[in-house]
C-alpha cells in the first residue's frame, strides 16, 4: 500500500525539477502565491518545500529580494593536493590574486603553530583564490624562512606545497580546524559577497615528517563549498590479553607478534627467521587525505 505524498513534497519535487531542467543559476523561483494556486496549498506548505531545497543547497534566499537558484557547490575534500590540482580535477581553471608576499616576524600564534620562537622570520603569502575567474576563497599562509630560503626571490610560486616538495619537504599530514562564521566587510569585498554571508573558516598546520612547514588560515565561500570528509570504521585493536611476543594469526595466515616494546612484527607463513616490521599505523593514519589550501 502506497501512502500519498505529503503536500509539501509535491511542491518540493516540482521546484527541484525546475531548478534541474529549466532555470539557470540566479533565476528567481515562482512566487508563493503562484505555487499556492498551482497546488492548492497554504503558504506554510510552500515555505516548507522551499526550506527543504534551501537546506539542500539548490536554492538561496536573499532578504528583501526573493529566492533564487543557487550556484552549484564545490566539495571541499580533505586531500593532500594543491588548490590548482583540485580545481582542474573539477574542470575549473584556477588562478590567484596576490595581496601580499613578504618576509615578516612571526606573531606569537603563528610561531606557536610552526614550533618557532616568537619573532622568528617567516614567509607570509596572502591570496584570493579563484576558479574560472570567480573568487572562491581567501588564504593566508606562513612558512618558516629557514625551510625555504629565497622563496620569494623570483616569481611567487603557484603552489607552496609544490615548492616544498621540490626542496625535499613533501607535505605528509596535517591538522585542520573548521568553523562557520559570518564574513566581515573586508573579506566580503574580496569574495564578492554581502557582509554577513556565511563562510567556512579553516586553520591548518601542515607537516613534513615531524616538521611543521606551513600554517594557513582560509575563508571559503559557504555558497560555493561543501565540506566532504571520507571516514571509515577503525580496525579492531589487539586484545589486552595478548602477551608480548605471542603471535596473533591474521586472515591470510600471517602472524603478527607483539614485541617487548609494543612494536608489531609480521611473519609470513613459511618465512621462518625473516621478520619485517609491520605498518602499525591505523587505517585512518595511512589513508587520510588532506587538501592543500595554499
Amino acid at each position: 500500500m502506497h501512502l500519498p505524498a505529503l503536500k509539501y513534497m509535491r511542491v518540493r519535487d516540482y521546484l527541484r525539477s525546475l531548478v534541474t531542467h529549466e532555470l539557470e543559476v540566479g533565476d528567481v523561483i515562482p512566487s508563493e502565491r503562484l505555487l499556492c494556486e498551482r497546488f492548492g496549498v497554504s503558504r506554510m506548505t510552500v515555505r516548507q518545500a522551499v526550506d527543504a531545497l534551501v537546506v539542500e543547497g539548490l536554492l538561496e534566499r536573499e532578504q528583501g529580494r526573493g529566492t533564487f537558484v543557487a550556484p552549484s557547490k564545490v566539495d571541499l575534500e580533505v586531500r593532500l593536493v594543491s588548490y590548482g590540482e583540485e580545481m582542474r580535477r573539477r574542470g575549473m581553471e584556477p588562478s590567484s590574486l596576490i595581496l601580499a608576499a613578504e618576509e615578516v616576524a612571526a606573531a606569537p600564534d603563528v610561531a606557536d603553530a610552526l614550533d618557532l620562537a616568537p619573532g622568528e622570520q617567516v614567509f607570509y603569502l596572502h591570496r584570493v583564490r579563484l576558479a574560472d575567474g570567480e573568487p572562491m576563497a581567501i588564504e593566508q599562509s606562513w612558512v618558516p624562512l629557514h625551510l625555504v630560503p629565497g622563496l620569494f626571490d623570483g616569481d611567487v610560486p603557484d603552489s607552496i606545497y609544490g615548492e616544498l616538495r621540490s626542496r625535499g619537504l613533501a607535505p605528509e599530514w596535517g591538522e585542520d580546524t573548521v568553523a562557520a562564521s559570518e564574513v566581515d566587510a573586508r573579506d566580503a569585498a574580496l569574495l564578492g559577497i554581502r557582509v554577513g554571508r556565511a563562510v567556512l573558516r579553516t586553520t591548518r598546520r601542515t607537516f613534513s615528517g615531524q616538521t611543521a612547514c606551513v600554517y594557513s588560515r582560509s575563508s571559503y565561500r559557504a555558497d560555493r563549498y561543501v565540506l566532504w570528509v571520507p571516514v571509515r570504521a577503525p580496525r579492531p585493536a589487539l586484545t589486552p590479553r595478548t602477551r608480548a611476543g605471542s603471535p596473533t594469526a591474521t586472515a591470510d595466515g600471517t602472524e603478527v607478534a607483539r614485541g617487548t616494546e609494543g612494536a608489531e612484527v609480521a611473519r609470513g607463513a613459511g618465512s621462518a627467521g625473516s621478520a619485517q616490521p609491520a605498518d602499525v599505523r591505523s587505517a585512518d593514519q595511512r589513508d587520510t587525505m588532506i587538501e592543500e589550501p595554499t
